[in-house]
């Protein structure tokens, strides 16, 4: 064919064409053939040197050049001998050869479908700014993507329907657990009613062989659900202001009678440097510290529990839980966070589902924070959480305050501790150190009595818990050399037995575990008085503040929960009403609001109720007190579903709080103490 009678192309026109359907390197080949025939020539560049490439006279091929050099695979083109005669920059770079300017990024990328004759296909274009003899060009390049398509879109139909069935796993394990919760309410509660009642000593074993099984099991269903919810990346975290030595102090307190009952102890020291309000989720770091230390009260036979907690770097807070338990062998560190690796190598009878700590490992991470555990076989373990968790600003509250806020303003003289507790007596004597009180701990009668001889103390701190009679020896030897004061350390079921402190040698006594503020208050100059425990609140408690007896609604279809919580409210001294769904419940309140009934000062609703559920029900109510401009009145929502997930959407719904079943006597008591201070649900004045 001659030259001069094929038509003239668009030298960039043609040069993209042959590109998109040969792809870049059939393409250079294609363009050298009938470059002639277009007007289209190329030009040699030199690579490697003259013992790699053959001479070549090609004419001038500006477009080409300028589109092969902007392609972003590499580009090379050899002789029948396997010289290069041509190269773009790509493969230039590649080789080692001369760096000429890097080629344009494309600006954009797109996808589009074509019908052939073969079938759908995907082509990725990929559009460059050229500029060729001084004019802007756009240089569109396509490859073929219809596999890689196909397989992108297969894994969004796979993520799409794991994420369905993530989703159907998380409402079938609520709802399981909302079935659970329901009896597990009816059996723990009956069971301490019936333990109340006065049963003979092997009737309250197998009672409180029942209510331990059902705790147990209580204990189950809440680790497989907080499971299944990390698992799905479902756990948000709060960022709100709390007082870190309360929420120890709190576990401390919590778990102290599960270790008094097995004869060891638990007790805790907060440092006066670390800030008192911190932020961060107190939620999680409760459930974290809960686990770790529960777990060590569980496999600790003798000796004790210790939480410690230390401020760090900036705003990191380093909490060690540490028991004297069996210990972790070496093995079995490595893997003790694994999800169902239970407590068997703690060497003790009592073991669990293996989830506790995969669980507080996974919260630790999602926290942003790490845990380490140290372990010795015989002697114990350390578990370390460390934790950002900033001081709250002054809008929050008092952020620097220390924990320790009681502190006497002046020293009462030296303390000596005698305590065999491993951690009791020395977190007692680190507080006082940090307050500048001088402390000694002994952990024997002799060493006390070799203490007292050898130097004078102001006060004595003496277990009861240690053998036979040596508190009482101490007591009397401590008067004997002129120790001022004489102070015991009880537990809750030791307080019972020794009856008065005084008649036993003591001036004043301190319930384990000790508070700072309580151990403060008994140092300070004024007189010694007894510092009892916080007592449970009385039947008339609620009642009597009044004048009268507090009016509760209760909505509750469930015949056994109603039962156990009219019981219950009746002994704290209120009157309480029923409703059995949520018609009902509605029926009562709205009699209330419209004067037909008299007031109640607290409605306890359960969530879900036939016909109108415990939402619905509340809504109506908010609704017609801000129809009447009356303040409102207290509702606290009574849910078997897990608190962390729904207590946002409930509260949002108009709920004042969330008691989770199944509740306790004390979570009743604190409910009829928290609607003191709120109008009663009645009437608008």
């Amino acid at each position: 064919m001659d030259p001069a009678t094929f038509p003239q192309a668009d030298p960039l026109l043609m040069a993209a064409l042959v590109l998109a359907a040969f792809g870049t390197a059939a393409a250079l080949l294609l363009l050298r053939s009938i470059g002639p025939f277009l007007n289209l020539t190329w030009s040699s560049r030199s690579g490697n040197g003259p013992a790699d490439h053959a001479p070549s006279c090609l004419p001038e091929e500006a477009a080409c050049r300028v589109i092969l050099d902007n392609l972003p695979d590499p580009v090379v083109l050899r002789d029948l001998r396997g010289r290069i005669v041509g190269a773009n920059r790509s493969y230039t770079r590649l080789s080692g050869g001369p760096h000429p300017a890097a080629a344009a990024e494309p600006v954009r990328v797109t996808e589009e479908a074509l019908e052939t004759c073969e079938g759908g296909r995907w082509i990725s274009w990929s559009e460059t700014p050229i500029e060729i003899e001084g004019r802007r060009h756009r240089l569109l390049t396509g490859r073929e993507v219809s596999e890689s398509v196909r397989v992108r879109h297969r894994l969004e139909e796979a993520r799409a329907r794991a994420e369905s069935e993530s989703e159907a796993k998380s409402r079938l394990l609520a709802t399981v657990s909302h079935e659970f919760r329901t009896p597990l309410n009816g059996i723990l509660g009956m069971t301490r009613l019936l333990v109340e009642t006065g049963l003979n000593a092997e009737q309250t074993t197998y009672a409180n062989a029942v209510r331990s099984s059902a705790e147990a099991f209580l204990t189950l269903v809440e680790e497989i659900l907080d499971f299944s919810q990390i698992e799905a990346g479902r756990i948000d975290l709060a960022d709100e202001p709390f007082e870190i030595a309360a929420l120890v102090q709190g576990i401390v307190e919590l778990l102290a009678p599960r270790a008094q009952g097995k004869g060891t102890n638990i007790a805790a020291f907060v440092a006066t440097d670390v800030p008192r309000t911190v932020r961060g989720d107190a939620d999680r770091l409760r459930q974290v510290l809960f686990n770790l230390a529960g777990n060590a009260v569980k496999f600790t036979a003798e000796g004790g529990v210790g939480i410690a907690v230390e401020r760090g770097a900036g705003d990191l807070i380093r909490i060690v839980v540490e028991d004297t338990g069996p210990g972790i062998a070496a093995e079995r560190a490595a893997i003790v966070f694994e999800e169902f690796e239970t407590g068997e190598h703690r060497g003790s009878g009592e073991a669990g589902s293996g989830l506790g700590l995969a669980i507080t490992r996974r919260l630790v991470d999602r926290m942003g924070g790490r845990m380490e555990l140290d372990s010795v076989v015989g002697e114990g373990s350390r578990f370390r959480v460390e934790l950002a968790l900033p001081a709250a600003s002054d809008e929050d509250g008092p952020a620097l305050a220390k924990a320790a806020s009681s502190q006497p303003e002046r020293s009462p003289g030296a303390v000596l501790i005698l305590s065999g507790s491993p951690y009791e007596g020395p977190y007692l004597a680190r507080t006082l150190r940090e307050a500048g009180i001088e402390a000694v701990v002994v952990t024997e009668l002799e060493q006390a009595l070799a203490r007292m001889a050898a130097r004078s103390f102001a006060v004595l701190i003496a277990d009861h818990a240690l053998p036979d009679t040596d508190a009482r020896v101490a007591a009397s030897e401590a008067h004997r050399h002129g120790i001022a004061r004489s102070i015991v350390l009880l537990s809750p079921f030791e307080r019972r037995d020794v009856g008065s402190p005084h008649a036993a040698g003591f001036d004043a006594y301190l319930v384990k575990p000790v508070r700072p503020r309580s151990l403060f208050e008994q140092l300070g100059p004024r007189d010694l008085a007894p510092v009892a425990t916080r007592p449970a609140p009385a039947a008339t408690d609620a009642a009597t503040s009044r004048g009268r007896a507090v009016r509760i609604l209760l909505a509750e279809d469930n015949e056994i929960n109603a039962l156990l919580a009219v019981k219950a409210l009746e002994r704290l001294g209120a009157l309480v009403e029923w409703a059995r769904d949520g018609r009902e419940a509605w029926e009562r309140a709205e009699a209330a609001m419209a004067g037909t009934d008299l007031p109640y000062d607290l409605i306890l609703m359960d969530v879900r109720m036939p016909g109108l559920d415990g939402i619905e029900v509340t809504r109506r109510i908010r609704a017609r007190e801000a129809e009447a401009g009356r303040p409102r009145g207290r509702i606290v929502a009574v849910t078997a579903s897990h608190v962390g997930a729904a207590e946002a959407e409930l509260r949002q719904a108009g709920f004042d709080n969330v008691l989770a079943k199944p509740f306790t006597f004390e979570d009743l008591a604190a409910e009829l103490s928290s609607c003191e201070a709120v109008a009663p649900l009645a009437q608008a004045s």
